[in-house]
């Protein structure tokens, strides 16, 4: 085991590569990257590469680059840079100085395509798209010629450089490698390495209408930058022999290695940057921090914490082949860091007033409640009670069944932290409805226990009526009712029910203050985090999590 390795952590079969490498002398210093395009927004399978990348150079004593393969300007966008920053430093890792662009390679990366073509290897096609696709042939059949692939070099040099000025239109020409049209893999048979584009790219301004290709600049900037591992996910596997190729043609030895391992795949979840683009510009989602969406951004907002994620993260580890992951084992993680970190706080979602007819009027006490009962240092709040009280609307029942154990005409039930009361009378509307509980209480109950010993099955959470504050809940569930929602139309596939909005909602006073970010356990609830669009005046809470877990449920069986 190389010197300085976390040795908590468990071992991979990237893991063996790179101690491979250390043992071997190939390597002194081990350099990863984390290198999105700048397209869209981060989501939850993006964290498992960033946990991963940063985690080695951690581990390893090592460096992780950020950088963003911004070759693509028609579809990038400053926006997604921040974004992507903002989203890396939230869980919890930093490139200090190592921030680069691919655009920053770009003069490098030209030359090296004029490399190419002094070669013989590279040539300039002027097949339209389509037609490159016909020449390509099948998984099955070779592909064919181009008829414009035996230019000479000096024409190929002239075509290139005119194309780089910007005297041909777009797809009237693209630099192609020239490597073989019967390749078994088609990855190989005469790759588009440049096109044009007459677009203005966001760092290099109007400088260049030709951009190179992804699988021509990616080998490329990690070999500039000394990356010795390019861990990337199994979709880019057949592009490896071309990754190695247009190394071994411009650029001297040492290689990066590129290394592939199975991407995250959630149930209930949706991982393209393309369909959740879709699904913000059809206004399916609030924006790309909707907290349904798989974002980091939204997972932010809906009150996920980087350290649930990243513990997901290592508990899903890494593997050579796909599978699919249950969304209940990321939720499972959530729950279990928020039980230790979540201030307790009481909240009525849907309330019921209930009068406590032998509780003097106008008076009002104060009860002590624990903050968090897993962190004895979180210490104690206290609660106003008064006469008037509001209860969840489904903690009564007018004629209950046999296991409903809360409130009832003429039961009694525990107040959290408060005292007994028994329900001794009911208010109806005009149209038969339950509007207000009229009860007594026992004096002698004070703290929830009774001094003759006498038991109660149900404890009901509660909030002051005139000694709370008015709150809006948002309900969020799953975006999608299907669990692989790929299946099939997206639409179709969406959940009518994945947003419930509670306008009526009270919550404790002690919540005043409360920032956006904050997150809370509601006893009996839940989970919740203070929503950004919260303010003094409109405190809005989202359900960041329910308070059951089936992960572990599942687990126990």
């Amino acid at each position: 085991m190389p010197m300085d390795v976390n040795v908590n952590t468990p071992s991979n079969f990237i893991r063996n590569i790179i101690d491979e490498d250390l043992a071997s002398g190939k390597h002194k210093k081990i350099i990863t990257r984390f290198p999105p395009e700048p397209n869209g927004y981060l989501h939850i399978g993006h964290a498992k590469s960033i946990c991963l990348n940063f985690g080695l150079a951690k581990d390893y004593n090592g460096t992780c680059h950020l950088r963003f393969d911004d070759t693509n300007p028609e579809k990038e966008e400053v926006e997604y840079i921040e974004s992507i920053q903002n989203d890396v430093r939230w869980l919890g890792f930093d490139w200090g100085e190592h921030l680069y662009f691919a655009s920053d390679y770009f003069d490098q990366l030209y030359g090296f395509a004029v490399e190419l073509i002094k070669q013989g290897k590279a040539y300039v096609c002027e097949l339209t798209a389509e037609q490159i696709r016909e020449y390509r042939g099948t998984l099955t059949e070779p592909g064919k010629d181009s008829p414009y692939r035996n230019r000479s070099v000096e024409e190929n040099l002239d075509l290139f450089e005119r194309m780089k000025n910007g005297e041909f239109e777009e797809g009237s020409h693209v630099l192609r490698a020239k490597i073989d049209m019967a390749s078994p893999n088609v990855v190989m048979r005469d790759p588009v390495l440049y096109r044009i584009r007459k677009v203005s790219h966001h760092r290099t301004g109007d400088k260049w209408c030709i951009y190179p290709m992804y699988d021509f600049t990616h080998c490329l900037s990690d070999a500039i930058e000394g990356i010795t591992h390019s861990i990337c996910t199994l979709e880019f596997e057949n592009n490896r022999p071309l990754y190695e190729w247009i190394l071994e043609q411009v650029f001297p030895d040492p290689h990066p290695r590129q290394i592939e391992f199975a991407r995250l795949n959630l149930s209930y979840t949706v991982m393209s940057k393309r369909k959740l683009l879709r699904l913000v510009e059809s206004g399916v989602v609030s924006g790309w921090d909707d907290p349904r969406m798989p974002t980091i951004a939204g997972l932010r907002r809906r009150g996920y914490t980087p350290e649930a994620i990243r513990d997901f993260c290592d508990r899903i580890g890494v593997a050579k082949a796909n599978s699919v992951v249950d969304v209940a084992l990321l939720e499972h993680c959530l729950r279990e860091d928020l039980n230790r970190t979540s201030p307790r706080t009481m909240a009525v979602l849907r309330p019921l007033k209930v009068v406590i007819e032998n509780y003097p009027e106008g008076q009002v006490e104060y009860l002590e409640a624990m903050n968090n009962p897993q962190d004895p240092e979180a210490g104690t709040r206290l609660i106003p009670f008064a006469r008037e009280i509001f209860i969840e609307q489904d903690d009564f029942m007018l004629d209950p069944p046999k296991k409903f154990f809360r409130l009832a005409p003429g039961r009694e039930v525990r107040l959290r932290f408060a005292y007994f009361i028994t329900c001794t009378d009911v208010v109806y509307d005009d149209e038969g409805n339950v509007v207000e509980i009229r009860a007594t209480y026992d004096p002698e109950t004070k703290g929830g226990s009774a001094p003759d010993g006498r038991k109660v099955k149900a404890t009901l959470h509660w909030v002051a009526a005139d000694h709370s504050l008015p709150a809006e809940i948002r309900l969020y569930d799953h975006l999608f009712n299907k669990e692989d929602p790929n299946e099939g139309e997206l639409e179709e596939n969406l959940n009518p029910n994945s947003l419930e909005i509670l306008t009526d909602a009270r919550v404790e006073l002690n919540m005043k203050d409360v920032q956006p970010g904050d997150r809370f356990q509601f006893e009996r609830q839940g989970y919740y985090c203070v929503d950004v669009d919260s303010s003094p005046e409109k405190l809005v809470f989202n359900r960041t999590v329910p308070l059951r877990d089936t992960w572990a449920k599942m687990q126990d069986k």
